[in-house]
């Protein structure tokens, strides 16, 4: 996916009042009381306008130096999927990954919009709050946090429970500022559109979590009989879960499946048969917020040990059809790790095809992030596929985009998951940056109608058994 940047003032610039742009000092969290030898983000000024210039951030299918990551566009239209790894986030030893699945009308732009604009607004607020900590203490958070083994068991859960406390507030605050941009933005219409989020920071051996809606993270990791064993980072937060689903009854929002898919639970207006979400939480999606949907992120924090070796993170086009062990066992059996994402979503369309035949398969998005922070040599990764070119515009030549969503008036349209062939040309145009063999897949996806089959997205659905309108 590429990337999308807004030219709106609020966009460009940090959260700060006086619309200033951050400088990233270290951020906190790390580095406080040490000579400063490494670069990190206060080398650097960083906006939404110069993403695409920054040499350790990729969007597009390739890798980094210590990860891959690969999409591919399903049966159902555009690709709404996206996902970044940024490295040297804000050090050196930190890396920024997230994946994030759109849907709706405009969900491509959503989910590229997020990816863009979120990891600024959590440097911002890691940077704010440092600036507060400094103008009143010395005290200072190690990133690369520990569990001793010593008599400082109360120093160290001190630590770590300031530690916490800093990365889920940043967390908690850039999700609300994300979704309070979306709702004002004079260009993208986020009423009936919207997009999930899993993010994670690495920085050490921390891993700090932030996510919502059905994208998942799992960790590959070794047991006691050095056997790769898969271990879910992450809660898909679907409307079938207890909770979720009594906080969308209290708001008066309604929950039900559909008789064609009684295994996916929706959300549904009190006064009306749609727009049926398919998750509980969600960046957008306005239609909804006053009826339980939220994008208040959960947030969680693990110590990574010597045992724990990659991090997959991937859109649910990637979970509909493939276990978390099954992941795990393909990413560890890859001839090589640059074509880790790639072989895994190579492996869901396949299983797309073979359990699903008759329904259209979703996007898929995948991240691999290896924790010893290695990778292929360049000969071994243009063997597996990728050219040297790809791997270079990822780093200093990606085009930039921009969101080209219009501004609307709000209206209680059902999503184009089920769309007849002249709505398919009118979607089609929606410019896209065209991937691999996506070019001919797409000009194939706008031929097929809408009754071939029950699609399995999780996302909003028109479906033939409801009226156009009602009174």
């Amino acid at each position: 996916m590429g990337a999308c940047v807004s030219t709106s003032s609020r966009s460009t610039r940090s959260s700060r009042s006086n619309g200033e742009t951050v400088a990233h000092s270290f951020l906190g969290i790390g580095f406080c009381g040490q000579k400063r030898t490494k670069k990190t983000f206060s080398d650097h000024v960083y906006t939404l306008q110069n993403l695409h210039s920054i040499p350790n951030r990729i969007f597009t299918n390739g890798k980094s130096r210590a990860s891959c990551i690969f999409t591919q566009q399903g049966r159902k239209g555009i690709n709404q999927d996206a996902m970044v790894v940024w490295e040297d986030f804000m050090s050196e030893d930190a890396i920024f990954c997230g994946v994030f699945d759109g849907h709706g009308p405009h969900g491509h732009l959503v989910a590229r919009k997020v990816r863009d604009a979120l990891p600024v607004k959590l440097l911002s607020f890691l940077h704010s709050y440092q600036s507060r900590l400094n103008g009143s203490s010395k005290t200072c958070f190690k990133g690369n946090l520990k569990r001793s083994d010593g008599g400082d068991s109360e120093k160290d859960a001190s630590a770590e429970e300031k530690l916490n406390v800093t990365w889920r507030e940043a967390f908690l605050k850039s999700y609300k500022a994300m979704d309070k941009e979306l709702r004002s933005h004079p260009n993208l219409d986020c009423f009936c559109s919207g997009s999930t989020a899993v993010t994670l920071v690495k920085q050490g051996s921390n891993l700090f979590m932030g996510y919502i809606g059905d994208s998942r993270a799992i960790l590959g990791s070794k047991d006691s009989s050095d056997s790769m064993v898969a271990i879910q980072l992450t809660v898909d937060l679907k409307p079938d879960l207890p909770r979720e689903a009594e906080r969308i009854k209290r708001c008066k929002g309604r929950v039900f499946a559909l008789q064609d898919e009684p295994e996916v639970s929706r959300v549904w207006l009190p006064f009306d048969d749609a727009p049926g979400l398919a998750m509980a939480r969600a960046f957008g999606d306005f239609c909804l917020k006053d009826y339980g949907v939220i994008s208040i992120p959960e947030f969680s924090h693990r110590i990574l040990t010597e045992r724990d070796q990659f991090i997959v993170l991937a859109s649910d086009g990637v979970w509909d059809v493939l276990s978390n062990e099954e992941v795990v066992e393909i990413v560890s059996s890859s001839p090589s790790r640059a074509s880790a994402a790639r072989i895994v979503v190579d492996s869901a369309a396949r299983e797309w095809k073979l359990k699903y035949p008759t329904s259209k398969m979703d996007d898929c998005a995948v991240v691999c992030l290896f924790l010893d922070g290695k990778m292929d040599s360049e000969s071994d990764y243009e063997e597996q596929g990728f050219s040297s070119a790809t791997l270079q515009s990822n780093h200093s030549g990606n085009a930039v985009e921009s969101d080209d969503g219009q501004k609307s008036e709000p209206s209680l349209q059902r999503n184009f998951t089920v769309r007849s062939s002249d709505e398919s040309d009118t979607y089609g145009r929606l410019p896209v940056e065209i991937e691999g063999n996506e070019e001919t897949m797409a000009a194939e996806d706008q031929n097929w109608s809408g009754l071939e089959g029950v699609t399995r997205v999780n996302s909003l659905v028109q479906l033939p058994r409801f009226s156009e309108e009602r009174p």
